[in-house]
């Protein structure tokens, strides 16, 4: 069990690192490959292809077995890193960031099924720290160590990174991890999985670009996922889940996190160097005082759910810190010791939940759903993500009239604007939140498993 967990905690540290890691390194990548004007296309196509297949792997997981599926995730995301290291034109180096993107979103979901068919819910607690963790190191180390190797050695050698701790979690994965073979052989979902990519790759693109036409994309891309959902075999995301509230309200809960937190968090940096008049480092510090609080609330509730077999206090108790804690940054105005509290404030509370509806996901629904429900928990919350920092993007400059967020070289007044507009917007998140807040309110107590699905289904 050891090796099988260490083989997975690697795996989704190599995942999450990805999205955080190239941020440092867009401006030397784009410099090196010409395409300055291409610089969101690379981030763009990364997203947009770790978010399309992510309900995908969960549901060839529950078809094919989360084993070969995993170290498919693994050979895709490997390949692609040396692709990118390889990469001679930006069109070439974003098309290998999307094939990256495809390994990676499988590295996350495959990581939290795989946890989930091995371990109980009652026991399952006591590992979310683990996997906390990795998100908590990709978010706050990523940026560093990409920084580093760009200042060092070069931008490509961010990418000879990935192939030996690829390999690494490769070996672990196939000689320590044994699971059973699922039995349903039904068609896979083609027409679903295209119609919903349709949908994500419309939202993506609204949160990156912040061209509202997107929107009809998306919302095509809705009306006709939610068509083919319903004449489908077995659905690439069955609607007949949502029937259950212990599935419908924790995707529920995730989507509103995701809109509320990454849709403000994104900008916190920015406004800390506008409108505060802060380095970049100093900005950087800000966002881990919120990754703090997420690791230190995750670990401690992964416990205590593992000792009293209990999870539902814990999302009632924590989105209500995280919307007191959005409503604090309406009040921070120019004071940073406010506004690291009501980072803090929000990360304990948004580490008392994330996890925790990934494990009320997974308690909720049969073996044969579980890749799907695991998968459903972070696409909605990934879905909700980029749908708030799009939002959140446009509130800021109709509000101040700014169109980029660059600190250097701004006028006062502009500093001003932006000083002014963007703390009631982050404060304007805190209501949904406290939907959240609602919605753990109704959330079906159920008994925590204390046997495994791979034991149910030797």
């Amino acid at each position: 069990m050891v090796l099988v967990l260490s083989g997975l905690v690697l795996a989704m540290l190599l995942g999450a690192l990805d999205q955080t890691i190239m941020a440092p390194a867009l401006p030397a990548v784009a410099g090196a490959l010409g395409g300055l004007d291409q610089m969101p296309a690379v981030v763009t196509a990364y997203l947009a292809a770790a978010t399309v297949v992510m309900p995908v792997y969960g549901k060839l997981g529950d078809r094919y077995g989360r084993k070969p599926v995993m170290q498919a995730a693994v050979v895709i995301f490997v390949a692609g890193a040396v692709l990118c290291a390889m990469a001679t034109t930006m069109p070439q180096f974003i098309a290998f960031r999307a094939i990256q993107g495809l390994g990676g979103g499988g590295l996350v979901i495959g990581s939290q099924a795989i946890i989930g068919e091995l371990v109980s819910p009652r026991d399952r607690g006591r590992y979310l720290g683990l996997f906390g963790a990795a998100y908590i190191v990709a978010a706050v180390g990523g940026p560093l160590v990409g920084g580093f190797f760009v200042d060092r050695a070069g931008w490509r050698w961010i990418f000879a990174i990935y192939p030996p701790l690829g390999l690494l979690a490769l070996v672990l994965l196939t000689v320590a991890l044994k699971l059973p073979r699922p039995r349903t052989k039904a068609p896979l979902d083609v027409a679903g999985a295209v119609t919903l990519g349709v949908a994500v790759v419309g939202v993506v693109m609204v949160g990156e670009s912040g061209n509202p036409a997107y929107l009809v994309l998306a919302a095509a891309g809705v009306v006709a996922w939610l068509v083919s959902a319903r004449y489908a075999r077995d659905p690439i995301l069955p609607l007949r889940l949502f029937r259950d509230r212990a599935f419908a309200v924790p995707v529920t809960i995730s989507l509103l996190i995701g809109f509320a937190l990454f849709g403000t968090v994104t900008y916190l940096p920015a406004y800390a160097q506008i409108a505060l008049h802060t380095s970049a480092t100093r900005a950087g510090l800000l966002v881990t005082a919120l990754m703090g609080g997420v690791l230190l609330t995750t670990v401690v509730s992964g416990r205590l759910i593992s000792r009293t077999g209990t999870y539902k206090p814990y999302p009632i108790v924590g989105t209500a810190l995280a919307a007191a804690g959005l409503g604090l940054l309406g009040l921070a105005g120019a004071a940073p010791a406010v506004l690291v509290a009501a980072l803090l404030l929000t990360g304990l509370g948004i580490g008392l939940v994330m996890q925790v509806m990934v494990l009320a996901t997974q308690n909720a629904v049969a073996y044969a759903d579980l890749g799907t429900a695991t998968s459903s928990v972070t696409f909605l919350r990934q879905i909700g993500a980029s749908a708030g920092v799009a939002l959140v993007g446009a509130l800021i400059t109709l509000r101040s009239g700014i169109s980029s967020t660059s600190p250097a070289q701004l006028p006062d007044s502009v500093r001003d604007a932006f000083a002014a507009a963007a703390p009631p917007i982050f404060a304007a998140m805190a209501p949904l939140l406290l939907v959240a807040f609602l919605l753990a309110l109704a959330l079906p107590a159920r008994p925590l498993r204390t046997t495994a699905y791979i034991e149910e289904n030797q």
